[in-house]
């Protein structure tokens, strides 16, 4: 698993500085520019990092959330426990897994291991307000490559694409966490499910062993 989160956080990681040139109404093309600057961002602040690990927090909610549709995945995840939910309490919800996304991604970050990524061919695009099927191997030598699909959706009033699932060796990301979380959220419900979120936000970053 954080293998997998290491993978989404480094292929969707930008430059804040060239965030205006990435054109977002074109998901492969979007994904690709993204994926590239992401490793320049990692290589350069890598002193800071190993100083301040925290930072690896800021990076990921200034250059990494733009492209991620925190909010679709948040009311996805909590699927048919929307039924008769307060909508105040489906807005703290969809705060706290926001927030609890950020600290996971800056976790799996530290350890970065100047990984490179090889894409596949660009989808057709259809009709459609999602697609599935941007294709990535992650080279990681010596270890065999790691081959991902990533779900993207389309803003139907601005036309822009964010990323808001990623499937592995046919496991899909979000799905896991609502199997996950179901049961808790349907027994303790959902303001009980957002406070622990939020308590694991708030977890420092640390250096892990590397395997």
């Amino acid at each position: 698993m954080k293998t997998l989160f290491l993978v989404i956080t480094t292929f969707l990681f930008s430059s804040q500085l060239l965030a205006e040139e990435i054109d977002r109404t074109q998901p492969y093309e979007m994904m690709r520019q993204v994926a590239q600057q992401s490793f320049e961002r990692l290589k350069s602040e890598q002193a800071n990092i190993q100083q301040n690990p925290e930072l690896l927090k800021v990076i990921v909610e200034e250059e990494l959330m733009p492209y991620v549709n925190s909010k679709y995945a948040a009311l996805k995840l909590l699927g048919p426990n929307l039924k008769g939910a307060k909508k105040a309490d489906v807005g703290i919800f969809i705060d706290a897994f926001r927030d609890y996304l950020v600290t996971s991604y800056a976790q799996v970050l530290t350890q970065y291991t100047n990984q490179t990524i090889e894409f596949g061919p660009a989808p057709k695009l259809k009709d459609s307000s999602r697609i599935t099927g941007v294709k990535v191997d992650i080279v990681d030598a010596p270890r065999p490559n790691i081959k991902l699909e990533f779900k993207l959706r389309k803003d139907k009033k601005t036309g822009e694409w964010k990323a808001y699932d990623m499937v592995a060796e046919g496991i899909s990301l979000l799905s896991s966490k609502q199997s996950e979380w179901n049961t808790k959220i349907r027994q303790q419900g959902i303001i009980t499910v957002a406070e622990e979120l939020e308590e694991l936000a708030k977890q420092p970053i640390r250096f892990e062993s590397k395997l």
